[in-house]
């Protein structure tokens, strides 16, 4: 919160415009549950909900959860061959048995013009500018930064970081003639804390958290909002998926650096499987619940876990420096509307 006197309220400036996880430190992520979830009831009727990577996990639930909250939900995926991919099929059924307001359109965040045309299909089904873009798709890649070769890298940065930015660049025009809008970014707690074994993983998600942090404060004049939502360790299929990506990753480096690092290995895949028991539903509630949000409420970051006693710690001391380095400059009002 900033404590400039006479900077506008998040509420006044933008409602003025719109008239792994958990991995091996048991004492860091695990113990009592967070409050920082409301208990609500989400209403998104009239709401268009745009949401990449819903084949499966955080992605899926969060659009089976915004269509039946009442949005016009389009849930994107890659490769829908069709509308014969079986991820894409069960949604349809589900969406046809529940006559929910769910359109499925084919999106490769990796890939610029796919982008823009489903950001534009989704605007079609709208009548406008979306509503939300909720910035979900992504891999994980696990294994010892000496051996995350170029082309590791070159893959899960294209993913992570610039994928949310195509979705982002492509959805904003529209919001911003319509002043108003709100971009969601799954991050992670490992976009905030750093372990051994996804240096790569992480830097995509402190790459997340800087850029769309920035852009919260540049879009708040235009009236659009950014939240970023951090989960901490679920089971979902982003680390299942990513054990090919990264065996091949680790198949490329050399017989010296693989024996280099072999027990580490053998560890890091017991350990990246992550989440245990805890439900993924929570990050797809937290996600609808923050869309349902009034205007100038919705939070700048929210956690997601069981424990987020380590996430919200260092996110109120990133707040303290952040405030001492805008809340009394030019750019005051700007950080008083995203942190108010």
């Amino acid at each position: 919160m900033s404590d400039h006197p006479i900077a506008p309220t998040r509420r006044s400036l933008l409602g003025a415009g719109a008239a792994l996880g958990t991995l091996a430190t048991a004492s860091l992520f695990e113990g009592a549950a967070s409050a920082s979830t409301p208990a609500q009831t989400a209403d998104l009727s009239g709401k268009s909900v745009l949401i990449t990577g819903a084949s499966s996990g955080f992605g899926r639930l969060a659009a089976l959860r915004a269509a039946r909250s009442g949005a016009k939900t389009i849930a994107t995926m890659r490769n829908l061959d069709g509308g014969r991919r079986s991820e894409a099929r069960e949604l349809a059924e589900i969406a046809a048995r529940e006559q929910l307001d769910l359109h499925l359109v084919e999106l490769d965040v990796n890939d610029a013009m796919m982008v823009r045309s489903a950001v534009a299909e989704g605007e079609r089904l709208a009548g406008g500018a979306l509503d939300a873009l909720v910035n979900n798709a992504g891999i994980g890649l696990s294994g010892p930064v000496e051996l995350t070769d170029d082309q590791g890298l070159d893959l899960i940065f294209d993913t992570n970081v610039f994928g949310y930015m195509r979705t982002a660049r492509a959805a904003l025009p529209a919001m911003r003639r319509a002043r108003r809008g709100l971009i969601i970014n799954v991050s992670s707690q490992l976009g905030r804390v750093v372990m051994p074994g996804v240096g790569a993983y992480a830097a995509t998600k402190h790459a997340v958290e800087a850029m769309f942090e920035a852009m919260a404060y540049e879009l708040a004049p235009h009236g659009v909002e950014v939240t970023i939502v951090q989960p901490g360790g679920y089971p979902t299929n982003i680390w299942r998926t990513g054990e090919r990506l990264s065996d091949e990753m680790v198949a490329r480096s050399g017989e010296e650096q693989r024996a280099a690092y072999a027990e580490f290995l053998a560890a890091s895949r017991r350990r990246f499987a992550g989440g245990g028991t805890t439900d993924p539903d929570d990050v797809a509630k937290a996600i609808i619940e923050i869309i349902a949000l009034p205007l100038g409420r919705r939070p700048l970051r929210r956690p997601v876990h069981p424990n987020t006693r380590g996430t919200d710690a260092i996110n109120a001391c990133a707040a303290q420096v952040q405030s001492a380095a805008l809340g009394n400059g030019p750019f005051a009002p700007w950080h008083a509307a995203v942190t108010d």
